[in-house]
């Protein structure tokens, strides 16, 4: 198990260092979840403790207390360079879920960084996208350029030939970058457990119930379960039938839906 997780992080930490090399101006999103905060590790070993481009929290106001207290405790101790990705022209015109998701998704999360990244002119984003997590996030390519509209064609994307990760031109606005795209889910927890990473306490099982993948208040739900530790989330998830992101919005997560959204810009 150890050499296959070396494996995988290998390949994550050339994807992450070959980003580096091409992209001018390059940034991390973390949204404080599991497969977020190893890669913030991956960005960490990648060069020598320190990540060198900042890290971007896209905040809708709506995430767990629990999620905010991480994020500041992780921040202090890693000694990031943190940005925060905030539409606050949508939320003084209280938007929020109850304005419908496609909507709210939209105005929180993808017209904020899109906001940044004009801002700050980032050239590139490192996201911690899996194939596994979602059936259209399978289409993804390790390079996934985004036009000057933030828009995914997931119709016409770069050839990935032979470990060769090359931006295809200068005609995209941002290129996405995603080093953990081939792990799964318990490659996650397994990688969590060996470099004995930080954890948000939301993942833990209280009361007969846990949060397996995390998102804003009003769309995640927790599922049934007892594991309270990193090796009963294991076993748990070697048995289990229940998809990882059964706990969020319903409406949200239908493969319609998710593509609209992804051809949108969301993560």
């Amino acid at each position: 198990m150890e050499n296959y997780l070396q494996e995988l992080e290998k390949k994550s930490i050339a994807l992450i260092r070959e980003a580096k090399a091409q992209f001018k101006n390059l940034a991390v999103l973390w949204s404080m979840g599991k497969d977020s905060t190893a890669t913030l590790w991956l960005c960490k070993k990648a060069f020598f403790g320190k990540i060198p481009f900042p890290v971007i929290h896209i905040d809708t106001s709506y995430q767990f207390p629990e999620m905010y207290q991480f994020r500041d405790k992780i921040a202090k101790e890693w000694g990031f360079n943190l940005l925060l990705a905030k539409n606050e022209d949508a939320l003084k015109n209280d938007m929020s879920p109850k304005k419908g998701r496609l909507e709210c998704c939209t105005k929180l999360k993808t017209e904020a960084l899109k906001n940044l990244i004009k801002e700050r002119k980032f050239d590139a984003l490192i996201l911690a996208i899996r194939r596994d997590e979602h059936g259209i996030r399978a289409k993804e390519r390790y390079y996934s350029p985004r036009d000057e509209n933030f828009r995914w064609d997931y119709k016409d994307q770069p050839a990935e030939l032979w470990d060769l990760y090359v931006k295809p031109s200068e005609d995209f606005s941002h290129m996405r970058v995603h080093p953990i795209l081939h792990w799964t889910e318990l490659d996650v927890w397994q990688y969590v457990k060996q470099e004995n990473l930080p954890v948000n306490s939301l993942y833990f099982a209280k009361n007969g119930k846990r949060y397996r993948s995390l998102g804003c208040m009003p769309c995640t739900v927790p599922v049934p379960s007892t594991a309270s530790t990193i090796d009963e989330i294991i076993q748990e998830i070697k048995t289990s039938k229940t998809p990882e992101r059964a706990g969020r919005a319903q409406d949200k997560e239908k493969a319609y839906m998710m593509q609209k959204l992804r051809s949108l810009g969301y993560m």
